[in-house]
């Protein structure tokens, strides 16, 4: 089979209906260590002191780098679409600092 058979078929995707209810998250922490970058996916609501990570997905650096850069692709596209996203007591530009192995968003 080549490549051009490949294209053709393409890729089936499952999405179960459980899973594709989906978790509502509203806090992310990263880390990564030389082979992987590490995702958790949490949900804060006010009043409640504690946040559990709702989702883990672990990803190889290349695939956290193919990811940032549809995140970036899809972001372009929502905005040329609906209108820039504001956040809130931040410039548009900046990104906060965060330590040298975790970042939060």
């Amino acid at each position: 089979m080549n490549e051009k058979d490949n294209k053709q078929q393409g890729l089936q995707i499952e999405l179960t209906p459980d899973v594709a209810q989906g978790e509502y998250a509203n806090f992310a922490i990263i880390t990564h260590s030389s082979s992987d970058f590490v995702l958790d996916f949490a949900r804060v609501l006010p009043g409640v002191p504690k946040a559990a990570v709702k989702s883990r997905v672990i990803l190889a650096p290349e695939h956290a780098k193919r990811l940032l850069m549809a995140l970036q692709e899809n972001i372009g596209r929502y905005e040329r679409e609906y209108g820039p996203i504001k956040l809130p007591n931040q410039e548009p530009r900046t990104i906060a600092p965060f330590g040298p192995n975790k970042g939060e968003a």
